[in-house]
C-alpha cells in the first residue's frame, strides 16, 4: 500500500475517533445541566447569607431545583435569587422548605 494512502486512511481514522470523543454541545443536555448544577451550587456557597443551609440543587433542561431546608423565608427567596442569575439557567423551581425552630427559641 502506498505511503501516502496509508497517512490518509490514518488521519480519517484519527480525526473520526476525535470527534467521536468531544462532549455534546446540546443546549440543555445532560453535561449542560451538570454544568448548571455546579455553578448554582457554588453561587450558593459563596453568598454569605447562605452559609449555613442545607440545600440540594438538581437541574434538568436548564431548569434548576432547589430542596431541602433553610432557616428563615428570607433564606428561601436568596437561594432562588442566586439561582436565577447564574448563566444559562431557564428556570428555578423552588421547593425549599422552613426548618423547624430549634428547642427555645421562636420562628423568625
Amino acid at each position: 500500500m502506498n505511503r501516502t494512502v496509508l497517512c490518509g486512511i490514518l488521519l480519517a481514522l484519527w480525526l473520526g475517533a476525535a470527534g467521536c470523543a468531544s462532549e455534546p454541545r446540546q443546549e440543555g443536555g445532560y453535561l449542560d445541566d451538570a454544568r448548571i448544577t455546579a455553578r448554582v451550587k457554588k453561587a450558593i456557597y459563596d453568598e454569605p447569607s447562605l452559609k449555613v443551609t442545607q440545600i440540594s440543587v438538581t437541574t434538568e433542561a436548564r431548569v434548576v431545583h432547589l430542596s431541602g431546608t433553610v432557616g428563615t423565608r428570607a433564606e428561601v427567596l436568596k437561594a432562588a435569587q442566586v439561582a436565577r442569575a447564574v448563566e444559562g439557567v431557564k428556570g428555578v423551581k423552588n421547593d425549599l422548605k422552613l426548618a423547624p425552630p430549634a428547642k427555645g427559641k421562636s420562628a423568625s
